[in-house]
């Protein structure tokens, strides 16, 4: 194996050109020169369907590297209500479009139901759809006078026995917490950093 077939993939978000579209975040990582796509399932209709998602990974010739499930506060509606119905279908995207990997944030803690076995059913999760599900760190909500924990079972995955997270060094800084030894913390089961 060669060393670039060993080195990970850099890809682009399609998160990151918000609020342009899922069609122009694949032009445009393809005209920068990137590796592969991150699909996060949000507002925008195109990253809700699978064929198009398929046809923009075609067209640009890049591989879709991970399903980012629909888990934001502005996205709570796409794809229904019920979250372990919004992870199945981000399952199956992942599947018809070739991707690896699922990235889900921890639940809200007004989510209470979800949240009680999230640890178990990821796991459960990944067993039978055979997709990665990347639990992604998240951070603590703060004020000017006090900071509240907003997810659970908690915001990150470095502390729970989940068998794939992934860092978002973005959320890292607004917890304040060292990416090095959260990756560290996870070891092999640190899918991505982005």
């Amino acid at each position: 194996m060669t060393a670039a077939a060993r080195r990970p993939r850099i890809g682009l978000s399609t998160s990151s050109v918000y609020p342009e579209s899922t069609a122009h975040a694949f032009s445009w990582a393809a005209e920068v020169g990137y590796e592969a796509v991150e699909v996060m399932v949000g507002i925008d209709a195109l990253s809700q369907q699978v064929d198009a998602v398929r046809q923009l990974s075609e067209h640009h010739q890049l591989p879709v590297s991970a399903v980012h499930a629909p888990c934001l506060l502005f996205t709570q509606r796409v794809w229904g209500v019920e979250p372990w119905g919004k992870l199945e279908r981000s399952a199956a995207m992942a599947g018809a479009v070739g991707a690896e990997v699922v990235v889900v944030h921890p639940p809200f803690r007004w989510q209470r139901e979800y949240a009680r076995d999230f640890v178990n059913g990821i796991a459960a999760l990944e067993e039978s759809s055979g997709i990665a599900f990347a639990v992604e760190n998240m951070y603590p909500w703060r004020t000017s006078r006090r900071q509240m924990q907003m997810y659970q079972p908690g915001w990150d995955p470095s502390t729970e026995p989940y068998a794939n997270a992934t860092i978002d060094l973005s959320h890292a800084a607004i917890a304040r917490d060292d990416v090095v030894a959260m990756a560290e913390r996870l070891g092999p089961r640190g899918k991505a950093a982005h």
